[in-house]
């Protein structure tokens, strides 16, 4: 059973990561096709700060705690880089490129009221599915 202190710590790190990607204007699928075809690389910024703080607290944390803040011991994330990761980063990233809208900022920007972000978020839940149903999936 989840504690509350684990709930609230997910609340709090969804709502400053909401934030941020509405103050950075990723909610609006204007300013990433304009970064995409390279007319506002402001969006860089907010690339650049994500990578950079999710490389120093993925790599650097487990080594200066023994668990996480919550008390939870790390756990090491499984990762392989074969065919059907490399279709499905190309797959995910065509419709990032065509519609300009990620997971994230579709809900982020649902909630400040984009109500046209759900068509791209039924389209999300669609490839889901159909990822789900594919056979062989373990």
């Amino acid at each position: 059973m989840k504690r509350i202190s684990d709930t609230l710590a997910t609340l709090a790190s969804g709502t400053l990561f909401g934030l941020g990607l509405a103050w950075s204007t990723m909610i609006r699928p204007e300013s990433v096709i304009d970064f995409l075809n390279f007319r506002d690389l402001g969006l860089l910024l907010v690339l650049g700060a994500a990578v950079t703080i999710n490389l120093l607290v993925y790599q650097l944390a487990p080594r200066l705690r023994s668990t996480t803040l919550l008390g939870e011991k790390f756990q090491q994330r499984p990762f392989a880089l074969n065919g059907q990761t490399i279709l499905g980063d190309v797959i995910f990233g065509l419709g990032w490129g065509i519609c300009g809208v990620c997971p994230g900022p579709a809900l982020t920007g649902i909630g400040s009221g984009n109500i046209d972000l759900l068509i791209a978020l039924a389209g999300i839940f669609i490839g889901a599915l159909l990822h789900g149903l594919l056979p062989g999936k373990k």
